[in-house]
């Protein structure tokens, strides 16, 4: 079904208020009504529908025609731009009134199930030559079809009058409630960044190193310590005041792909020392992308996923490969690695994470979920992380930026 921003009529306005309108209608003008979506569909229950019209769509056939034939009605209002007054497949006046929100077509407000009295025109033989084929008892056809009202023009005009300033008033509803339900929409996601950024503490996080990763980093200075000189020890340990210094920054902040870079490679400096040649890894990005904004710690948790999750667990290790590359007025930042690989099933888990949860060895304790939704703040919906991998191959996460900030 055809939806206005992700709404169906059904959703923008209130059913049971639908109905209401349409029983008061038909109430009032004694005419049959019902509001149809933007396939002819019902949305409400038919309010007054006459005996010969329930017969009718009593058949599977006579249905699908009906829905039919109030789907055309509807969608030749929409295109006059005005009430619409037709005879229907089986031969009765009906009415229609077209609902358009914001341009586009979701419905129409239908009535009718009447006689008109017209020149050169029976009623009675059009409905007899209509529904022949329906396989309908002759005799039921005729005893309903006897009982449906005969209206003169002037009140079948006065009620299509009507049912267009309804659908109109319908039409205001329906704008009301998309304008409240966004409102509403961007109020939760708003309030859903901010719970975020609270649960993830990120202010302690900058001051804080996760002691799983402190503790293997300082076995690995002493070790190195006791079976060399300095000057590799030396390497290390700059490298760590590095990477604490750069976790010390200012998280709400952006940086330079520049400075992510730069701290990425102090930390796989320590981590390569660490896992050895269990390790490998590479960064392929162009100079000309390194001044683009990302936001700080953007990097640093996805590379730690890779290594924790992808590379560690898999006994001969693998390698990471960090690129960029520009797309259009955006650009692909990926991080790849050769490890055990990602199931589709674990990628949506991760995205309908909503809470941070422990991460085992981190030292930033930020997740995916975290990176992806503080892009999304930076930059808009159309920026963002994505996930893709063959399990036990690879796993390739893709960061999208803009490309001019």
């Amino acid at each position: 079904m055809q939806k206005y921003q992700g709404f169906a009529l059904g959703e923008i306005v209130n059913v049971s208020i639908l109905q209401e309108i349409q029983d008061k209608f038909s109430e009032v003008t004694g005419l049959a009504s019902v509001i149809v979506d933007v396939n002819g569909k019902p949305v409400t229950s038919p309010s007054r529908f006459t005996g010969f019209c329930n017969y009718v769509r009593s058949c599977p056939s006579g249905f699908q025609r009906c829905m039919a034939c109030d789907d055309r009605g509807g969608r030749q209002a929409t295109a006059d731009k005005r009430p619409f007054v037709y005879h229907c497949h089986a031969g009765l006046t009906d009415l229609a009134a077209p609902i358009i929100v914001h341009n586009e077509y979701m419905g129409a407000f239908l009535a009718g199930q009447v006689v008109l009295p017209e020149d050169n025109y029976n009623a009675k033989e059009e409905m007899r030559r209509r529904v022949a084929d329906l396989g309908l008892e002759a005799f039921l056809l005729e005893e309903h079809f006897n009982a449906v009202e005969t209206v003169p023009a002037n009140k079948v005009k006065a009620a299509a009058d009507l049912i267009y300033l309804m659908a109109n008033y319908i039409v205001e509803m329906g704008i009301a409630n998309i304008v409240q339900k966004q409102l509403m929409s961007e109020m939760k996601a708003k309030a859903d960044l901010e719970n975020m950024l609270r649960a993830t503490e990120l202010k302690a996080l900058q001051s804080q190193v996760n002691p799983h990763f402190l503790f293997n980093t300082l076995n690995t200075i002493a070790r190195l310590a006791l079976l060399e000189g300095a000057g590799r020890t030396q390497e290390v340990v700059y490298a760590l005041s590095d990477l604490l210094r750069n976790n010390l920054r200012d998280i709400d902040q952006l940086e330079t792909l520049a400075s992510e870079v730069s701290s990425i490679k102090h930390y796989l400096v320590i981590q390569q020392v660490r896992f050895g040649d269990r390790i490998q890894a590479c960064i392929d990005i162009a100079p000309d992308l390194m001044g683009i904004r990302i936001p700080a710690m953007t990097l640093q948790p996805l590379v730690e996923n890779a290594i924790i999750h992808g590379l560690e667990p898999k006994k001969e290790g693998g390698r990471i490969l960090i690129n960029a590359s520009r797309q259009g007025l955006k650009v692909r930042l990926t991080v790849a690695d050769t490890g055990v690989g990602i199931t589709p099933e674990r990628v949506r888990e991760i995205f309908r994470a909503e809470k941070r949860t422990a991460t085992r060895g981190q030292t930033t304790g930020l997740g995916i979920i975290n990176v992806h939704k503080r892009i999304q703040h930076y930059f808009g919906g159309d920026y963002g992380v994505s996930i893709e991998g063959t399990p036990g191959a690879e796993t390739r996460v893709h960061i999208f930026l803009p490309f001019a900030q």
